[in-house]
């Protein structure tokens, strides 16, 4: 449904998109995740025809996206990150005006609005101006004027944006039911909302592309913990730990056993560290996780979990992001040897400020004091002297 193929912008000398490519699948739910300045906005703007990529396309449902064609701009909707609403104008009257700006008639304009307000459940407000709503109702007349004349793909900037808890579970409701019946990118900085309304994610950095897949598969890239969750037989109750730990060391894959405990009853839970490729679950094309339940199963053990612990996308993002992004270390040189730094006790033996002036009785009083050594502690003068 959505190609973009070779997309790249340049702004004087900055690079916000560097010739990124991808395709977006018919009925889906996909998230554009990157740190700020990423080009997740430049791309948003190049799909919805309202920016010209300085190379490559892209193109909605086989036609190309382009400015001077209305067309292709009419398959997408549009919700921009600050919803641009009139604020005077009630919520049916402004939905109205904009689909009138779409060109449908008078019919097909009432048909539309009401479908919108239905989809988007604000008919209780349609008669209120808009300025007089919550946050969260902004938003979702935002997102009406999005589905005006039913585009094909959904372009949804920061949807949740500003939004109270309670206002976020309806945007994110929202959003999955219309995600069974559309294309939508969706772009935000909550990932849970991700985790919890796309399929698969789209992270940027840099202006490139760095990872591709689902939520949980990134995830479990990050992860090279593996749970074994497995059971003894009966001949085998009086094995030792350490020569279970022998054995599953022995198996392809298994870098280091980091825990084995005893459950009872023959059930041992046991934790291993694991080498896998960086971009799958896989060592020499084989999983891992495979691997290592051939090698139990094998030495007549039964397997009953096997798992990757530590599953968390956030982290897995933030690793993502740091690999492809690497922050510099920026250190205060240090004084040369020869010199000592001066304590704050001290003051500096160079003044920024212009040297006072003392007046001449003082300066010959000052010039006397200083041939003088000073006294250990001062003297106190008593009222009768």
């Amino acid at each position: 449904m959505i190609h973009a193929n070779g997309l790249y912008k340049r702004y004087g000398d900055l690079v916000a998109l560097g010739g990124i490519s991808f395709d977006v699948e018919k009925g889906s739910v996909v998230g554009l995740l990157g740190p700020n300045g990423a080009g997740k906005s430049t791309t948003m703007k190049i799909l919805t025809g309202t920016l010209v990529p300085d190379q490559g396309y892209c193109s909605i449902d086989g036609r190309q996206v382009w400015p001077g064609d209305p067309e292709s701009r009419r398959q997408v909707g549009y919700l921009p990150e600050s919803t641009p609403l009139y604020r005077s104008m009630r919520v049916d009257g402004y939905l109205d005006f904009v689909a009138g700006m779409l060109g449908l008639g008078r019919t097909e304009r009432r048909r539309e609005v009401g479908r919108v307000i239905d989809a988007c459940r604000i008919g209780i407000h349609a008669g209120r101006p808009i300025g007089a709503l919550s946050k969260g109702y902004r938003q979702r007349v935002g997102l009406a004027q999005a589905l005006l004349g039913n585009p094909k793909v959904l372009i949804l900037d920061e949807p949740t944006s500003g939004l109270d808890p309670a206002e976020v579970v309806h945007m994110r409701d929202l959003v999955k039911e219309l995600g069974r019946e559309k294309t939508v990118l969706l772009s935000t900085h909550v990932l849970s909302e991700i985790e919890a309304t796309a399929s698969r994610v789209i992270i940027v950095s840099g202006g490139q592309i760095v990872a591709d897949g689902n939520p949980l598969q990134l995830a479990k890239r990050r992860s090279a913990r593996l749970v074994l969750l497995m059971r003894l037989g009966v001949e085998d109750l009086k094995v030792t730990h350490r020569e279970i730990g022998k054995e599953l060391y022995d198996a392809a894959g298994v870098k280091e056993i980091l825990s084995i405990d005893d459950l009872g009853h023959g059930v041992k839970r046991c934790a291993l560290r694991v080498e896998r490729s960086p971009a799958s679950d896989s060592l020499h094309g084989e999983p891992v996780a495979e691997l290592v339940a051939r090698r139990v199963v094998g030495r007549g053990w039964h397997v009953s979990e096997l798992s990757w612990d530590g599953l968390d996308f956030e982290a897995a993002f933030l690793e993502i992001i740091a690999r492809h992004n690497p922050q510099p270390v920026v250190k205060k040189p240090a004084p040369p040897k020869s010199e000592r730094p001066t304590p704050p006790w001290e003051g500096s033996s160079k003044s920024s400020k212009p040297a006072h002036k003392a007046k001449p009785e003082v300066a010959s009083e000052m010039a006397a004091a200083s041939d003088v050594d000073p006294p250990t502690r001062p003297r106190i003068i008593k009222e009768d002297e």
